[in-house]
């Protein structure tokens, strides 16, 4: 049986919420059943342990009214499904990291990174980023259609913006803020109106007041346009550029996977995918993939993902 001293932690550890902390006291108890030859408990701990890591997010469903601006999903994808550089990959480990050690954070009077503001050009890896977060976290994701949020109508806005930050004190998970741009532009914008310098001050307000255990995430591809006080309000922000060579390597390496040419010139791929975003590359590697399966084939050519790559760059203009 556990000690006393591990039943004592198993509580502590559950009341505040620090999960990695009671993952690690079960792996011991666990330890602890197997040293004493009680082989067949300590593999049925390890199980259970196992089971809790991976178990589908349960996702509650929103009330109809909220159906049209607020996407919820069950995100599966973890760190090894996305691409990025060595300090990117480092943030979001600390975020995920002071989430799930925030309880030992608050016995010190701080709080753990949940307002978090991603920027860069499309198709680089803000959503992706929000969905593994969300994943790593065993979080929903709630995404936020901040153009269809919107509306024409005095006080409307706010009002919605208002009944979101509300979900989010109710409902834990990773609230995304897509196409920030929508309700972030500066305020002093000469096309601006007044409703808009409105929305944006509410939202200033509910994100400075906001205590809730859900993380925000705010994605703009424009961060030059949004107004300076934002960046006071957000724990951290994070910029996202279009992939370096080595990284656009790693991405077609991650994404063909088994369908992966048996003779392939990287560098010279990665010269041919320069300028696209990581999502541009993923689409073509989808692409190749597709004209493997469809021809009968176990691995695509390096011909053909030169095309792909080759195809997208037209298609997008670059």
């Amino acid at each position: 049986m556990a000690t006393a001293e591990q039943i004592k932690s198993l509580i502590r550890s559950h009341f505040d919420q620090d999960r990695e902390q009671f993952t690690t006291i079960a792996l011991q108890v666990a330890a602890h059943e197997a040293r004493k030859g009680h082989s067949s408990i300590a593999h049925e701990i390890r199980g259970l342990v196992d089971k809790g890591k991976f178990s589908p997010v349960k996702v509650l469903p929103l009330h109809r009214e909220f159906s049209d601006f607020i996407l919820p999903s069950s995100p599966k994808e973890r760190l090894a499904d996305i691409v990025l550089n060595v300090e990117m990959e480092f943030r979001i480990k600390r975020i995920l990291k002071e989430y799930r050690q925030q309880a030992r954070l608050k016995k010190y009077g701080l709080s753990n990174r949940r307002k978090i503001l991603l920027a860069g050009p499309p198709g680089t890896g803000k959503t992706m980023s929000a969905t593994v977060i969300a994943g790593e976290l065993n979080l929903p994701l709630y995404t936020v259609l901040t153009d269809k949020l919107v509306t024409k109508f005095m006080g409307e806005t706010s009002a919605k913006l208002r009944q979101i930050f509300d979900i989010m004190r109710e409902r834990r998970g990773v609230y995304l803020f897509d196409e920030f741009d929508a309700i972030g532009a500066e305020r002093s914008r000469d096309n601006d109106v007044g409703e808009m310098r409105r929305v944006l001050n509410s939202f200033l307000q509910f994100l400075e007041l906001d205590d809730s255990d859900s993380l925000v995430i705010a994605a703009t591809n424009t961060p030059k346009i949004l107004d300076q006080a934002l960046f006071r309000r957000f724990d951290d922000t994070m910029h996202y550029s279009l992939p370096s060579e080595k990284e656009i390597i790693s991405l077609i390496k991650n994404r063909l996977g088994e369908f992966m040419p048996a003779s392939l010139s990287t560098k010279a791929v990665a010269n041919i995918a320069k300028d696209l975003s990581h999502a541009e590359i993923a689409l073509a590697c989808d692409d190749a993939i597709k004209e493997a399966i469809l021809a009968d084939k176990n691995r695509i050519t390096a011909t053909q993902l030169r095309a792909m790559l080759e195809e997208r760059k037209e298609a997008y203009g670059h």
